[in-house]
This record gives C-alpha cells, sequence and structure tokens, in this order.
C-alpha cells in the first residue's frame, strides 16, 4: 500500500499506526457479519444480554479468551480498556464512550456498562453496538513497562487476535505472523477467515512502483482502487497466461464518499456562493470519459451505491419533518429536488452555461474580474491551495484547475507525502483537500464525527469542513434513534440535502466494484458478500488444506 506508518498504537491520536492492528492483533467484544448491514456476534465476548430500552448491556468474556502471553482475558482488561480509550483514546472512542454513566465488574469475567440518556430523555439505540466493537486492551502489559494508550510506541503490541507483529520496519513493511493455537479458531463469527500463517504489508511512496511490485511476483494481491490504472496498466504477460487473475466483483456495500473537502473555517470557502460556484466549475462527465474510461459515476450522495441516498424528488413527509425547523437557515433547494452534479455531454465544450452561473454567483459574493482575476471586496484575489496524497488524483485537479482558471480562479494542486497530509488534515490546515468518508449500511453514531457541529474544532475529527449545520445535527440525532430502515433512510435522505446543499465538498467519483488482481495461487470463496470480498477469507491454493505462508497486500 502507498503511505506509511510510525506507530503500532492505533487507540493514539497522534502518529498513523500500522494498517490492520485492529482486527488481526487487537480484538473487539464483539464481531462483525460482512453479509448484513450492521449485525454483531460473539468475539471476545461469549454472550452479552441488552435491557429491553437498550439502556444497558453486560458482556460475558469468552472463557478460552486468552493473551497472546497465554493469561485470560479478564473483565479488569475490559473495564481498563473502557477508561484508558475514554480519556486518552481516539476522539470517536472518547466521544462515544463519555455517553456511558456508569461501568461495573459484575463478575470474574462480565462487565455492564449503563448508558446516559439523551439531552431529551431519549436512550441512543445504537450505542450497545458501539460498545460490543470495543477494541479490549491487556492491562498487565500497559501498565508494565509504564506505557501510555495515548502516545505512540513501536513495541510489539500484546493481543488476543489471529496474528502478533513479528517485524515492524516504519515506512516499509510490517509482517504478522499467525499465532500457533489461537484460542479463536473455534469462534462461529471467525472460521474460514485467517488462513496464512504469515502476512507481509509492503509500503511504498508510488503506486506505480507498487503495481510494478506486484507483476513481478513481489506481492500476492492487489486491491486496485483506481479504475484508470486497472483499465491501463494491467496488460502483461503474466495476465494474458492466466498467471495473473483480474476479476471485478459487485459488491452491495455503501461506497467511500471521495470528495474534495472544502474548510469553511477561512476564506474563501467559508462563504457558501464561492463554495458552489467552484463546484460547478467540475466537469464530472468529460472527467469520467477521458480519465476514467467511464468506468466510474459521479457521487451524489453521502451514501453512494446505497439505498440511504435521498430519492431524486422532493424531500418525504418523514425527511420534511426533519428539515422544517431550519428552513430559515437552508438553502431553499433543500426543500426541492435532492442535490445532483452539473452534467454535460461529456465533450468538455459543454461547460460554458455552468461557468456562467459561477461567475454570477461569484459576483453575488461581492467579487469582480481585474486583469482576468476573480477579486473580493478587499481586493484579495480568489486563490486556493488543494491537497493530495495520491499521483493518480493529480491530473483530475489540474483539469478542475484550468475549468476554474477560466473564470478567474486560481486552484494550485498539491502533491504532499503521507505524514504531511495527515498532519495538515488533523490540524484543519488547508484549503481542500482530497480525502473520503466511509459509510456503511447502517449509519449512526460515527456521523457526528464526520458532520457534527461539535466536532467541528476538535483535532483529528473526522468533520474535515468544519460543519456547524443544525439540520444535519437533527439528522444525526434521528439516525441514532431509528428503529426501522424506513426511519433511518428518512434521517440519511434529510441529512444529504441539508448538507449538499451546502457545499461543503465537491464530491468525486465511485465504482460498485471491486477490483482484484491476485497471482493464481491465491483465492477466495466464489460467493462474495453484502460488503464486498473480504481479504480475510482468502488463502494459497498451494497449502491444500493447511494455512500458507504469503504476502499479501492491499490499497485502501
Amino acid at each position: 500500500m502507498t503511505g506509511g506508518f510510525d506507530s503500532l498504537n492505533p487507540h493514539a491520536i497522534r502518529g498513523k499506526a500500522a494498517t490492520y492492528l485492529t482486527g488481526w492483533v487487537y480484538q473487539s467484544l464483539l464481531a462483525r457479519s460482512w453479509d448484513e448491514p450492521f449485525t454483531l456476534y460473539a468475539g471476545l465476548a461469549e454472550s452479552f444480554r441488552v435491557a429491553p430500552d437498550r439502556s444497558a448491556i453486560e458482556f460475558t468474556l469468552d472463557t478460552a479468551a486468552r493473551w497472546h502471553d497465554g493469561r485470560p482475558v479478564t473483565a479488569d482488561d475490559l473495564l481498563f480498556s473502557f477508561q484508558e480509550l475514554k480519556t486518552k483514546g481516539r476522539p470517536n472512542h472518547r466521544s462515544y464512550y463519555a455517553r456511558v454513566a456508569r461501568a461495573e465488574r459484575t463478575g470474574e469475567r462480565s462487565v455492564r456498562f449503563d448508558l446516559s440518556p439523551n439531552p431529551d430523555g431519549s436512550i441512543d439505540r445504537e450505542l450497545p453496538l458501539i460498545l460490543g466493537l470495543m477494541p479490549v486492551l491487556p492491562k498487565h502489559w500497559w501498565q508494565a513497562e509504564g506505557r501510555d494508550v495515548g502516545k505512540t510506541h513501536l513495541d510489539p503490541p500484546l493481543g488476543s487476535g489471529p496474528y502478533r507483529v513479528a517485524v515492524a520496519e516504519p515506512g516499509r513493511r510490517v509482517v504478522y505472523e499467525r499465532v500457533p493455537g489461537w484460542w479463536g479458531e473455534r469462534v462461529p463469527a471467525y472460521r474460514g477467515h485467517f488462513n496464512f500463517d504469515r502476512i507481509t504489508i509492503d509500503y511504498f511512496r508510488d503506486e506505480t512502483v507498487a503495481l510494478e511490485a506486484f507483476k513481478a511476483g513481489g506481492i500476492d494481491l492487489r486491491r486496485e482502487p483506481d479504475v484508470a490504472r486497472w483499465a491501463r496498466d494491467y496488460d502483461t504477460p503474466a495476465v494474458r497466461d492466466g498467471r495473473i487473475r483480474l476479476v471485478a466483483l459487485p459488491h452491495g456495500r455503501t461506497e467511500w464518499t471521495r470528495a474534495v473537502f472544502l474548510n469553511l473555517r477561512r476564506p474563501p470557502f467559508d462563504n457558501r456562493l464561492v463554495r458552489e460556484a467552484v463546484a460547478l466549475a467540475f466537469d464530472y462527465d468529460w472527467m469520467a470519459k477521458s480519465l476514467y474510461f467511464g468506468q466510474v459515476r459521479p457521487i451524489e450522495s453521502l451514501y453512494p451505491n446505497a439505498d440511504l441516498a435521498a430519492p431524486a424528488g422532493p424531500p418525504s413527509p418523514a425527511e420534511l419533518a426533519l428539515l422544517e425547523p431550519f428552513r430559515d437557515r437552508l438553502d431553499p433547494r433543500a426543500f426541492g429536488p435532492a442535490w445532483r452534479v452539473a452534467r454535460t455531454d461529456g465533450t468538455g465544450y459543454a461547460m460554458r452555461p455552468h461557468l456562467r452561473r459561477a461567475m454570477e454567483l461569484l459576483a453575488q459574493a461581492g467579487y469582480r474580474v481585474v486583469e482576468g482575476r476573480q477579486v473580493g471586496p478587499d481586493g484579495t484575489p480568489l486563490e486556493a491551495e488543494v491537497l493530495y496524497q495520491l499521483p493518480a488524483e493529480g491530473r483530475m485537479l489540474l483539469e478542475w484547475s484550468r475549468s476554474l482558471a477560466r473564470i478567474g480562479v486560481v486552484l494550485r494542486p498539491r502533491l504532499v507525502d503521507a505524514a504531511q497530509f495527515q498532519q495538515r488534515l488533523d490540524r484543519f490546515q488547508f484549503d481542500a483537500i482530497t480525502h473520503r468518508w466511509v459509510n456503511s449500511l447502517s449509519p449512526g453514531n460515527e456521523q457526528a464525527q464526520y458532520y457534527g457541529s461539535a466536532a467541528a474544532d476538535i483535532p483529528r475529527s473526522r468533520n474535515w469542513p468544519g460543519l456547524r449545520n443544525g439540520a444535519v445535527d437533527a439528522a444525526i440525532t434521528a439516525l441514532g434513534q431509528a428503529r426501522t430502515r424506513e426511519e433511518l433512510a428518512a434521517a440519511t435522505g434529510a441529512l444529504d440535502r441539508a448538507l449538499l446543499w451546502d457545499f461543503p465538498i465537491v464530491p468525486l467519483f465511485y465504482s460498485p466494484e471491486d477490483r482484484i488482481a491476485a497471482w493464481s495461487h491465491i483465492a477466495w470463496p466464489d460467493r462474495v458478500p453484502l460488503y464486498g470480498v473480504v481479504l480475510e477469507t482468502a488463502w494459497d491454493r498451494r497449502a491444500g488444506s493447511s494455512m500458507a505462508a504469503g504476502g499479501l497486500t492491499h490499497q485502501p
């Protein structure tokens, strides 16, 4: 994968942790099913009991659960994990666990969590599920050397999962080694998973180098995120003679919301008119055809490829009920048809009406053209920098900047390395930046980290634009209280309308397929689950029924 890492602590705010520590080394209480929107099964916890109104949940740990040093996983470990993540963990953990009124040990292997009610007296119905996804940490290991959960480290961590870290070379590679006799092999949720004795995740600074390493046989499997590279760069002898398999597998999950995030905290994108104007200069149809071989679709929702997107027409009565209290603060168009991208015929010559409208919006914002440049009321030229870390995004941003130049706006794309990108993202030190929101088929509390007003100024939160929108906050609250799929869809539809008509992002493209390139000895189940290919279920054909050593990498 491209990028790097400088930490083996995935729980700390600082640093960039190696991929797959959570799930492979650290385990959560419950395990997800990737063939259902959001259903959890026994993991570290062998059982759990939920209060009828979801105001409390009690977990009982599996009697067989062991840390890699052979010591049992105990209730004390669970309480330690809760307290440490609540006070020192990542923003999402701090936010979620702060809503627990009381956590108490109810037995040698059991802990009960009582939840605080919302300000309106209701109970967050998703919070018991979120607690089920809590990673459990070994208290004795963290306290033995005075380790701090809130700080980075490069000590190979002690976990309870199927793998331990065998080698860690920051910025280069991390090697996971299967734990012999792992206690979880008998747990139904893990059956068929974790089939390699040794997995190497190689890090590359450049996508081209990573691809060439795959073609040369240095990497066994690659998950290709770039449809242009998929169409253009895999014509090799190994593909033609069948030694490398290329498969594009449709899936049913919500695709990532890839976008250019505009920073509303500072000029020039603190003005909605400016944000809408620059979005109008993005020629989706020409880029899809010319840059991505017609293999992508424009993102027109926070939930692309899912039934949770706002319907094309006006708001439903349920959506309207959420939006109406904020009518005076929302764009009037939020009460009409759902937002859609400005379409063209894909020839590159049909942008004139959109650019003309963009000029009108800028004029309304107080800008005027002086010697070919848009200049604001205070004489400041309209210009911005957009940061990106994936070289493949460069041409797309360059084409956008050329389109903006036609109306006097200067946009400067700037490629930065992974460390600088993460640092500036965490501190919100950018005008605009390319990134992604990762949604599921069952969105809930994480939405507050993405769009909620309370997260707008919290470092390392994922509210990268700095959104403060009451209608968005109300829709997020409704998500957490939804009892039916229809109520959930109404909340996401209202969220779509309130957010996208505020233009905090310039959505990009998605493809509803998983593109997998693998050498022929790598196999995976024929049946693809709802969420798509699960790489942990892959195996090596050469090993028969035994576990095989193998290198494995993928692009996130």
